[in-house]
């Protein structure tokens, strides 16, 4: 299972981002030997993230290997030709590296800030992820083309960011390149019945996101099934939960780490040795 972390949150000490920030903590994903580096999206909810394709773009002027993956982007707030510009701008700059995750988004702030119709999201997000991915492909969408690079080929990678629950998930199997799916507010139960009908339709990457970290509380007990999904926990539990992720069918976990210096992302990538 590949190890992902996010950037965009905090600088390397866990303090308000500064010039360079971005840059350094993306270098010291890659230095570590994590496999990706991940951005949140998030508008108007009373603090500010770098913007998710921005963020991406610097990081992968600094990094030479490393995926890079939105997890996810919210399709519904923003027009879907300049999500498509932006994306496409990502991925070249980063070589092909560029995972899309998409989804409806779930907030009604980040709605409200962007003047975007939170009840109508998910018919939104159904109508306009579907068009994204063939604007990526070079497809004329009613009557329009980005005339994407040829470097390009058919896109990036798009997967479909949704609650375990969700009835996306067949189709992040069947119609895109994923599954992208938030720990947050998340249980093992939820969690793993989400998995086990990704697989059954077919679906060939599954990505745990938003996997909460603090390897210094003394919890050294296996989570029940309604327990939450976190590394909040002893460094010996968060090596059996991480397997317990590979176990269920996960291909990647993606941590969120309060400082992401390189001590901190040592100790997190020594967890899960390469094989």
């Amino acid at each position: 299972m590949r190890l992902g972390a996010i950037i965009g949150l905090s600088n390397a000490q866990g303090a308000s981002l500064e010039p360079g920030d971005l840059a350094e903590v993306a270098r010291t994903i890659e230095r570590q030997g994590f496999d990706s580096a991940w951005v949140f999206d998030a508008v108007g909810r009373g603090f500010l993230l770098p913007d998710p394709l921005s963020a991406l773009a610097v990081a992968a002027t600094v990094t030479g290997h490393i995926e890079l993956g939105t997890g996810v982007l919210q399709v519904p707030i923003r027009p879907t030709f300049d999500i498509a510009q932006r994306a496409a701008t990502t991925a070249l700059v980063s070589g092909g590296r560029l995972l899309l995750g998409i989804g409806s988004g779930s907030t009604a702030e980040d709605f409200a800030a962007c003047e975007a119709d939170y009840e109508r999201r998910m018919a939104t997000f159904a109508r306009r992820g579907v068009e994204l991915r063939a604007l990526l492909r070079g497809e004329d969408v009613q009557g329009r083309n980005l005339h994407p690079w040829a470097s390009l080929g058919q896109g990036p990678p798009v997967l479909i960011g949704s609650w375990a629950g969700s009835r996306w998930i067949e189709r992040a199997a069947t119609e895109f390149d994923g599954w992208v799916g938030s720990a947050a507010k998340t249980s093992w139960a939820i969690l793993s019945e989400g998995i086990t009908r990704f697989r059954a339709a077919g679906g060939i990457r599954a990505v745990a996101t938003n996997i909460a970290v603090d390897l210094n509380v003394a919890n050294d007990h296996a989570p029940g099934e309604n327990d939450p999904v976190t590394l909040r926990c002893t460094p010996v539990q968060a090596v059996a939960r991480l397997h317990r992720l590979r176990d269920l069918g996960f291909d990647d976990a993606v941590l969120v780490v309060s400082r992401p210096n390189d001590a901190s992302l040592a100790a997190l990538r020594a967890l899960l040795p390469r094989p």
